[in-house]
Formats: structure tokens, C-alpha cells, sequence
């Protein structure tokens, strides 16, 4: 499979932004907010950012049917 850096970037970013949720149902911490404050523009740029990450990544799966086919 040719995965490029973006790829892995945002893979990690997403991973980061499932754990917050994760924390935040299990525990209602918000690590995000706990680091840069809640709300701030700082935070709203990572929560945009893993938001726009996930959208990314939703082009993965036919990425990944294709290689399988081939």
C-alpha cells in the first residue's frame, strides 16, 4: 500500500482526537481543553483539525479496496 507523510500525519491526529473522546466518555476529561483551554482558538483549531483529518482519511478506505483488488 503507498501511504504518503499525510497519510500518517493525520492518522495520528485522529488517533490523538479518539482517545480525547475516549477520555472524555468514560472520565468527561477533555484533554484538549485541559491543555489549551476551553475554547480557545487553540483548541478549536486542533478539534478543526481533526475534524478535516477523519474527512481525510474517510478517502483510506477506497485507497485500501484498491490495493486489495489489484
Amino acid at each position: 500500500m503507498n501511504t504518503n507523510w499525510l497519510d500518517y500525519t493525520l492518522l495520528t491526529l485522529v488517533i490523538i482526537g479518539a482517545i480525547n473522546w475516549g477520555l472524555i466518555g468514560f472520565f468527561r476529561f477533555d484533554l484538549v481543553a485541559f491543555i489549551f483551554g476551553d475554547m480557545s482558538w487553540f483548541s478549536r483549531i486542533i478539534y478543526a483539525l481533526v475534524g478535516l483529518g477523519g474527512l481525510y482519511l474517510i478517502s483510506l478506505f477506497g485507497r485500501i479496496r484498491s490495493v486489495d483488488q489489484a
